[in-house]
């Protein structure tokens, strides 16, 4: 699975570089490695994910959960427990969306206290409206997106499936900065490294507070999906 975990001091950057980043089984369980390394690293720290080319990710990948490997409740349950956990990570975190996020990529990047998108290309989108699912989005996930966007913005998401350039999204705040393709990464470092000394069980308590009705959606087991 191609996913890098470096350094850059107190700063841990994340590099997810699968292609379209999609979520499966192989995705998940690598970034959940990732995170366990992190969360066990001791002193100051902070951490950065970003995806390679195009693609920051892609959300759920539809054919692997079609090809009956893994149940798709399953899947989907520790996929929310996944967004929780980053939700209520006990340190900062800033996604530098790269390229495109699109759905569950989408919601992994809202999973972090902070965004820095790429200016010149890449969308935000939640194309479910499109997908004709039978239950496009779990309690869990709709918890996460009022948690993260305005209910207005969640709205017009949703309903109309639009992809945001990252002026767009900057307006309707699901990203704090846009950035040229070249400093996307330092930008998102940067802001991370200014966070890294902050006491890690007391962040951890503030953002469990404050998310308590979210990450109890996301950690609720589901029923049918899809």
């Amino acid at each position: 699975m191609p996913i890098e975990l470096t350094r850059d001091g107190s700063v841990f950057v994340l590099t997810m570089s699968d292609g379209e980043n999609a979520c499966n089984r192989a995705f998940v369980d690598a970034l959940t490695r990732a995170l366990d390394e992190v969360e066990a690293s001791t002193g100051e720290a902070a951490l950065v994910t970003i995806g390679a080319g195009r693609f920051y990710s892609t959300g759920l990948d539809l054919q692997w959960l079609a090809t009956g490997a893994e149940r798709p409740e399953a899947f989907v349950t520790d996929l929310q427990r996944l967004f929780a956990r980053l939700l209520a990570f006990p340190m900062a975190t800033v996604a530098a969306i790269n390229g495109h996020a699109f759905a569950a990529g989408l919601m992994l990047a809202l999973a972090h206290d902070f965004r820095v998108m790429r200016s010149d290309k890449g969308y935000l989108c939640l194309p479910e409206v499109d997908l004709a699912m039978r239950q496009p989005l779990t309690p869990g996930m709709y918890a996460l997106l009022e948690a993260r966007l305005s209910r207005s913005t969640v709205h017009e998401t949703l309903v109309t499936g639009r992809r945001y350039s990252s002026h767009e999204a900057l307006s309707r705040q699901m990203v704090q900065e846009v950035a040229p393709e070249h400093e996307v990464l330092s930008r998102a470092v940067e802001i991370a490294r200014g966070l890294a000394a902050k006491d890690r069980e007391t962040v951890g308590a503030l953002k469990r507070g404050l998310f308590a009705q979210a990450l109890a959606a996301l950690n609720e087991a589901i029923g049918g999906f899809g």
